[in-house]
């Protein structure tokens, strides 16, 4: 049951409407800053970032005759504001993660802005982690995929915007894929979300992972598509292990409690 406020106080220090408006607002100011100040900052990096990018359609150039092309005289510097955007949201992971930890937090009690603060500090290196994983597939599908031509002669020409567009998505989709487990270990600890519920669902979460993974890796390339499921169906069991041992522990406390107290 809520307490009676005192007059002319807020001893439960609770938000109202307009001031959860103006904190959330305040947090994607924040968030926002940080990821133009870090577009700002990959634009210059995006230099290496190209080259390391097209490195996979170098390798197989000579065998297979492939070219990058632009096709219109602003598509590079178009090119080269995107991967800043891309680049700019994985390196500012931390500050609009922390942002997004910072606006649940005054509605939290103090046990479960513990849960929080571990959320931030898993989730922080998972969404990196998933964007390297989508760089080491990237180069094998553009080798498998490009090996379907079987005329010698032909020329292979790719058009740079699609070819950039389907990295930077291939990325970003598997660092969000990585940090997804996060959110239901933590939705578990709020008791939100029990293990039960996760594990009894297990059949459509395997169906939304593949799906998914399908349509971030091209459907002709199986291949890479598994390597992504894997590792996802591997952290979604992961999750529901640590939920499972998480309301363990709260049964066991709680008929600690209730034998004490009969």
């Amino acid at each position: 049951m809520a307490k009676r406020p005192r007059a002319g106080g807020n001893p439960d220090k609770r938000m109202s409407l307009a001031e959860h408006l103006v904190e959330l607002k305040k947090r994607l100011t924040i968030a926002a800053v940080a990821i133009v100040l870090g577009a700002i900052g990959g634009f210059f990096l995006a230099g290496p970032v190209i080259k390391l990018l097209i490195q996979p359609i170098q390798d197989v150039a000579d065998d297979r005759n492939i070219q990058l092309a632009y096709t219109t005289l602003t598509e590079q510097f178009d090119l080269r504001f995107q991967i800043a955007v891309a680049l700019s949201i994985l390196l500012t992971s931390p500050v609009w993660l922390y942002q997004i930890l910072a606006f649940l937090v005054p509605g939290l009690t103090k046990r479960e802005r513990k849960y929080t603060l571990g959320f931030f500090f898993s989730a922080v290196p998972m969404f990196l982690g998933g964007g390297f994983v989508g760089l080491l597939i990237f180069p094998h599908m553009v080798a498998l995929l490009t090996g379907f031509s079987t005329d010698a002669l032909a020329v292979t020409n790719l058009s740079a915007r699609p070819y950039y567009d389907f990295v930077i998505k291939l990325v970003l989709a598997c660092g969000v894929a990585f940090v997804l487990p996060v959110f239901l270990v933590l939705l578990n600890f709020l008791g939100v979300l029990s293990a039960r519920s996760i594990l009894k669902g297990w059949r459509v979460a395997i169906l939304i992972i593949t799906l998914f993974c399908a349509t971030a890796t091209p459907a002709a390339d199986l291949v890479s598509m598994f390597v992504l499921a894997i590792p996802m169906v591997i952290l979604y069991f992961t999750a529901a292990g640590v939920a499972l041992w998480h309301d363990r522990g709260v049964a066991k406390r709680e008929a600690a409690l209730e034998a004490e107290f009969a």
